[in-house]
């Protein structure tokens, strides 16, 4: 969190100062708490926000294998086999990155069936693979999961979208939160019949671009029209921040 402050004359109290020497009386205290009091009541404290709409420029889309064998070996290896086709079709047609490739999720677990005779009891094994893909050619997402359906890839979990700075647009969400913040405080005084004075403190939230998913199931996917290619829509995301600003009233 970011904090700026400017000091408040009005805060000083005489009751601190030394007089020859010594200090005043006890009875000043009390004159130190109802200034501290009085000044509480002048000032405001309001929250702006300010947003920019921006189009994002990076996708991550996360693609994986599930296999069911026997043994969890068989399944474990059926997955694997799959995910290598996905890895080189990734980094050799599709030009990807190794660096823009990660593991997002590995599991292997059984799966259980049941019956009054036998009770549970282990019907096969299940082998999941799912890879995170950072993908910045937007207009091409939906030609790059076809092919990965077509290479094996059967879990096509979600794809989120995002700005890979938002930091560049950070002081144009400032400027706004900081005009939200003005006019309130400008309303709420005149509500009260006084005058708006200066920001005395400012504090940030950070700057926030909420990530949009999307979610694509494979089995939509294999019920659409098989000559169609899957078409994605990015739209745009929000960058967002908050500022927590008190000012003088007078």
């Amino acid at each position: 969190m970011k904090m700026w402050m400017k000091p408040l004359g009005s805060v000083l109290i005489a009751g601190s100062l030394l007089v020859g020497g010594a200090a005043l009386p006890a009875s000043v205290g009390i004159g130190q708490a109802h200034a501290a009091e009085v000044t509480a009541m002048n000032v405001i404290n309001v929250v702006g926000k300010g947003e920019v709409k921006v189009t994002p420029d990076v996708a991550y889309l996360y693609i994986g294998v599930e296999s069911n064998a026997s043994t969890a070996s068989a399944a474990q290896k059926k997955t694997a086999a799959s995910v290598n086709k996905l890895n080189a079709l990734l980094k050799t047609d599709w030009k990807i990155a190794a660096k823009d490739i990660e593991t997002d999720q590995f599991h292997v677990s059984p799966n259980y069936t049941y019956s009054e005779k036998d009770g549970q009891s282990i019907k096969d094994y299940s082998a999941v693979h799912v890879l995170k893909v950072t993908y910045r050619d937007l207009d091409k997402i939906g030609q790059l999961l076809d092919a990965a359906s077509e290479t094996g890839a059967n879990r096509i979990q979600n794809i989120s979208f995002a700005s890979e700075n938002p930091e560049q647009y950070e002081e144009q969400a400032i400027t706004k939160a900081m005009t939200s913040a003005n006019v309130k405080a400008a309303a709420i005084a005149k509500a009260a019949g006084r005058t708006l004075g200066a920001a005395l403190t400012i504090s940030q939230d950070d700057a926030q671009a909420p990530i949009v998913y999307a979610e694509y199931p494979m089995a939509k996917m294999e019920t659409a029209d098989m000559n169609a290619s899957t078409a994605i829509e990015p739209g745009e995301i929000t960058i967002t921040t908050r500022l927590t600003v008190q000012y003088e009233m007078k």
